[in-house]
Parts: C-alpha cells; sequence; structure tokens
C-alpha cells in the first residue's frame, strides 16, 4: 500500500502568515520609522506593502505544495466579504461563537500556539483589527480567563461616584489606579481620559515574570495598552485599555473589567464572572476606537453591520 497523501491545512498556514505579518508590521515601525515616512510620501502604506508580500508568499507556498498534494483549495475569505455576510450584529456574534468554539479547549487552560494564532486571525476576518496574543517582547502570563467586576476609577481629585454618569452602584476605588489619576484636575480631564476609565481593564503585570527586571519599561508599556476583551459565550466583542493592575491570584480570575465593560459583555449580573480572551490590539495609529467593536463597524464603510 502506498503511504497516504498528507492534505494541506491553507486556513492554518493562512493564519500563520498573519500572524508573522502582524509582528513584523510591528517590528518595522518600531525599527524603521524614517523608511514608514518614505513609504507614506510616495503614496504607499507600509501595512499594504506586506499585506501584498504575504498574499505573494501565500501563493508561492501553495503553488509549490500543488505539485505534491492537489488538494481542493477555496478561496480564502477576506474581512469585508465576511462581514457583508454577517449582515446582523446577532448573526457576527453568532458566527464567532461557533468559530470560538472549535479553537478553545473545553476547560479555561493555557493555549496552544495555533490556537493563539488561529484566534488572532479570526478576529482580523471578522472585524479587521490586528489582534495578537504577543506585542513585541511582550505576552501576559494569560491571554484566555475570567474576568470580574471592578469598580469605577478615581479619575482625577476630588472625584466622586456622583460624577461617573453610568453604574453608579458599582461603586468608586477608595484607592488609585496602579497608574494614578487619569488627569491632574476636573479641568484637565479630557473625552479622551473620560473613555479610557469608561473602557478599562485589569491585567496581571505584577506576576509577570520579568515585571521586576524590567520594571521601568513595563510599567510604561502597559499603561492605557490597547486590548480587546472577547466573551465566548455570546460573542461580544469590545476594545478597551488597560488602567489598573490585578486581579489577586488567590481570586481565581486573570483579568478584571470596569462596570461599563462588564455591562457590555453580558457579565454584571450573578457571580459577575465569566471567560473572556484578551489579546492586545497593534494599532499604532490609533484607529481603533474604544468600545463594543460592532458599533463601531458602522464608521468604516467596509465594516457595515445592518440592524
Amino acid at each position: 500500500m502506498g503511504r497516504r497523501r498528507k492534505t494541506l491545512d491553507t486556513s492554518l498556514l493562512y493564519s500563520k502568515l498573519k500572524y508573522k505579518y502582524l509582528l513584523a508590521e510591528r517590528s518595522l515601525n518600531e525599527a524603521q520609522p524614517k523608511a514608514i515616512e518614505f513609504f507614506k510620501a510616495k503614496g504607499l502604506a507600509p501595512g499594504k506593502i506586506r499585506e501584498h508580500a504575504a498574499r505573494l508568499l501565500t501563493s508561492g507556498a501553495l503553488a509549490s505544495s500543488l505539485l505534491l498534494l492537489s488538494p481542493k483549495i477555496a478561496t480564502l475569505p477576506t474581512p469585508a466579504s465576511v462581514v457583508s455576510e454577517l449582515n446582523t450584529v446577532e448573526n457576527l456574534q453568532n458566527s464567532l461563537i461557533q468559530k470560538l468554539a472549535s479553537i478553545l479547549p473545553l476547560k479555561i487552560k493555557s493555549l496552544t500556539h495555533d490556537q493563539e494564532i488561529q484566534i488572532s486571525h479570526l478576529l482580523y476576518n471578522t472585524f479587521g483589527i490586528n489582534a495578537v496574543p504577543k506585542l513585541g517582547s511582550t505576552k501576559l502570563n494569560h491571554v484566555y480567563g475570567y474576568i470580574g467586576a471592578e469598580q469605577h476609577l478615581p479619575r482625577f481629585p476630588g472625584d466622586t461616584i456622583a460624577q461617573h454618569g453610568e453604574y453608579q452602584k458599582a461603586g468608586i476605588t477608595p484607592g488609585l489606579g496602579a497608574w494614578g489619576y487619569f488627569a491632574p484636575s476636573r479641568q484637565a480631564l479630557t473625552e479622551d481620559l473620560v473613555m479610557k476609565e469608561k473602557y478599562y481593564v485589569v491585567v496581571q503585570t505584577l506576576y509577570l515574570p520579568d515585571w521586576l527586571s524590567r520594571f521601568k519599561f513595563l510599567r510604561d508599556w502597559y499603561k492605557y495598552r490597547k486590548v480587546v476583551v472577547v466573551n465566548p459565550v455570546n460573542g461580544k466583542t469590545i476594545v478597551c485599555v488597560v488602567a489598573d493592575s490585578g486581579p489577586s491570584w488567590w481570586t481565581g480570575k486573570q483579568f478584571g473589567g470596569s462596570p461599563e465593560v462588564m455591562a457590555y459583555l453580558g457579565l454584571n449580573v450573578g457571580k459577575q464572572k465569566g471567560p473572556v480572551v484578551l489579546y492586545f490590539v497593534d494599532d499604532s495609529e490609533d484607529s481603533v476606537p474604544l468600545g463594543p467593536l460592532e458599533y463601531n463597524l458602522a464608521e468604516r464603510p467596509q465594516f457595515v453591520a445592518k440592524k
């Protein structure tokens, strides 16, 4: 009997190439800022150049594989085509639930490398955002875990719960967040800072293995770092910033969410705790707004969620 021919998993191959592209684009932005400006001056977006290269690489890899395997290859979906088919928020969320269920383990635990890049690929194809479990040399101990409810954070000296518009029953913390006040005074509190406190999350920076040895760098790096949080149970997805450190390990939770974040995720009732996926958003141009993702789709013509 001849040896069975292996089938080519084109989706996984594309995911791996996309993941490498996301990390490489970040490195390029940091290492070659002058080159980035040169390309922009010529009307060329560096991201598009890398995207084109990734397509060529994918085509080359697939072509060489075809000589040996000859599988049936489907056209890889684009973010626009995916959202066009999922023309309602409910359909989009249901699709996300099903696809995450096929990737995530039944019990919460560390994800494999392949699982991590499949989720990254899924979020890009669904929402068009560059979401990665590792950004540069930095990665959290957990990207899949439990999130619990947090209180409002003091935004400026003298801030009170009465000055927070929503979910006042959640209360306000007696102390400051890990990075202190958002603004030095009420007058200096901008709309951007209001949104950062409204959509904030807590991550366990203190438990990072290199927290003490790289404290100065990591403290500044994590301050208001943009992340995306996905509830795999209901498909709700929201973009937030890191604004506090915690929760403690003995709570059994890996993340915390502001009252607004927990309410949107549907986790502000009962035990106020639930499973989430949390990834960094690679958004050097600050083009991804904070808040629920499907609400923000309408701001970009290629991602219109019809009601």
